[in-house]
């Protein structure tokens, strides 16, 4: 993407919107909030959000995003996953300042706004079970019909909560709903619960609390205590703008944030449920969140996909009203593009073969100059050492090879990049026939890969040292299902899972530039793909990531059915 796009903004539905708010002066400064539920590890899904809820802010001046926490659910929240919530936008490239909010902090003020409910009228406390409440509200067809305790009194109501406030009564024996319209065609206006009992602690209220309110209630108001302009969720929640506008006008709140929907993000060959991705870290069916095959913030991070490529993507797909479905592959050219800009190249063989080069001195040893990245001439040059005994790729032989393969076979030469001219003499096999070594011969006047008599070579191979070279461990991450609609398949999720997405490689070896790197470096291994140090490297081994290939190899294998 060149410098020019990036700095180009498309001007959406919300955009403007904004914009007409700012010039009809009914806002003078743009207040937007990111409010996950710390349920769960983000996922790419969410980036989607976190990018346009930020970038409005990074654009428009004056203007803040709010980092919301919405932890209402105490049975289902934990530190770790606030803790991860705030790496993964911080990765992204943004940044909430000092407003770092939880809807827990207005726990008490929301407790405020239900006890007005119930003295005005509209809150009551209803003692049906769960199952009776789903029956009462009716159908999308069939109106729904008032619960026998509708008609309890202010003075019953208001005991009743401060009761189920102090504990007094089991979880799912009251809870309390709103009085709206039981006859509505909107499902969401049929005296929706307010507030349940749950006795379990609260990651940071501890045991202060024995109720807690549910997220309809809690959002629109949170977003009105914290000055929210605009409020932006995604197209699920467009039938819950009405009771988003029912709280704030019954409760006659001094400001009235907008609620705004797009198109959430729907991703090919990808499920993002966090029930579903929960299901699989407890199965073991991938390690942990952060598993690279995940499509979790965490997880493609690990992978060596960059926060570039995914802001790139999400400027890309832009903002819709329409739900529809982004292909996989759009995702992928930005990781692609982006680390081709930026990864320095290196070698790397990750099915080893071995050639000796028998004319060449036994101790000898030198270096040749490896170019660091072909598209930027100030990355420079670096040092790859160059010896008797080589590693290439094995599937850079064949025995008897077809007229189209440029590479090694018997009696033929090729160039080794950076280096020489290399002919294969013989081939040596082990007593099941499998190939194990090449013996070839070079060519020392073809230093650099260029022949002193101007003869042509139209095969080129990488290669590395065996006296040099580091042995790593190599993770072939694909894409985790293997249908590009895993919902729309028969049978169950996992049935859909990818076998392969995941190939695990021993004994690869690599280039010596890549000895103590980092965990977390990027390159592209030539000829082979992008590929990043993985945080299970240790002192004694390296593991690295395939972070995407050269090709889509998936649009290759669609264009031969």
């Amino acid at each position: 993407m060149s410098e020019e796009t990036e700095d180009e903004v498309k001007k959406d539905f919300i955009r403007e919107i904004i914009d007409a708010d700012l010039a009809s002066g009914k806002h003078s400064e743009i207040v937007t909030r990111f409010p996950p539920e710390p349920n769960g590890y983000l996922h790419i899904g969410h980036a989607k959000s976190i990018c346009l809820n930020f970038g409005l802010s990074k654009e428009y001046s004056p203007a803040r995003c709010h980092l919301r926490f919405d932890d209402t659910n105490p049975s289902k929240e934990e530190t770790e996953y606030v803790e991860s919530i705030q790496e993964d936008v911080r990765w992204l490239g943004f940044d909430w300042g000092k407003n770092l909010f939880f809807a827990s902090d207005y726990f008490d003020q929301l407790h405020g706004f239900a006890v007005q409910l119930i003295e005005s009228g509209h809150a009551y406390v209803d003692s049906l079970s769960a199952e009776e409440i789903r029956t009462y509200r009716g159908t999308l067809t069939e109106p729904g019909k008032p619960s026998p305790h509708r008609d309890r009194s202010v003075e019953e109501n208001l005991d009743l909560f401060a009761r189920m406030a102090k504990g007094e009564f089991a979880e799912g024996e009251h809870v309390l709903r709103a009085k709206i319209d039981m006859a509505s065609p909107n499902m969401n206006m049929r005296d929706p619960t307010l507030y349940r009992i749950r006795k379990e602690s609260h990651h940071r209220t501890g045991n202060k609390w024995c109720v807690y309110p549910m997220y309809d209630f809690t959002h629109g108001l949170s977003d009105m205590l914290e000055g929210v302009t605009h409020s932006l969720c995604t197209l699920e929640f467009e039938h819950h703008r009405p009771l988003y506008e029912w709280f704030l006008k019954v409760l006659k709140t001094p400001c009235q944030p907008r609620q705004i929907e797009f198109a959430r993000l729907g991703l090919t060959y990808t499920v993002m449920s966090k029930r579903f991705l929960l299901k699989l870290v407890e199965s073991g069916k991938v390690n942990g969140w952060d598993d690279p095959r995940m499509p979790t913030i965490s997880g493609i991070r690990r992978r060596g996909y960059t926060a570039e490529a995914i802001r790139r993507f999400c400027h890309r797909i832009g903002l819709t009203k329409y739900p529809g479905m982004t292909d996989i592959s759009l995702l992928e050219f930005s990781v692609r593009e982006h680390l081709n800009e930026v990864a320095p190249r290196v070698m790397g063989v990750l099915k080893p073969l071995k050639v000796v080069i028998t004319n060449y001195p036994e101790d000898g040893e030198e270096m040749v100059d490896a170019v660091n990245h072909p598209g930027d001439p100030e990355a420079g040059k670096r040092p790859v050492p160059f010896s008797r005994e080589l590693y290439i790729e094995q599937n850079d032989f064949m025995e008897d090879p077809p007229r189209k393969f440029f590479r090694l076979g018997p009696g033929r030469e090729v160039r080794f990049r950076y280096a020489y001219y290399v002919t294969c003499q013989e081939v040596i096999k082990d007593d099941h026939g499998t190939v194990t070594e090449l013996r070839c011969t070079y060519d020392p006047e073809s230093r650099g890969g260029k022949s002193a008599d101007g003869r042509k070579v139209k095969g080129t191979i990488h290669w590395v040292s065996a006296k040099h070279a580091v042995p790593a461990t190599v993770r072939l991450i694909d894409r985790l299902f293997t249908v590009e609609d895993p919902h729309a398949a028969d049978g169950e999720l996992e049935d859909q899972l990818n076998p392969d997405a995941i190939e695990e490689l021993m004994d690869c070896q690599l280039e010596p530039s890549l000895r103590g790197q980092k965990v977390g470096y990027q390159c592209q291994f030539e000829r082979l793909g992008y590929f990043c140090i993985d945080p299970d490297t240790t002192e004694d081994g390296l593991v690295i990531n395939r972070t995407i290939g050269l090709r889509d190899s998936w649009a290759k294998q669609a264009g031969k059915r």
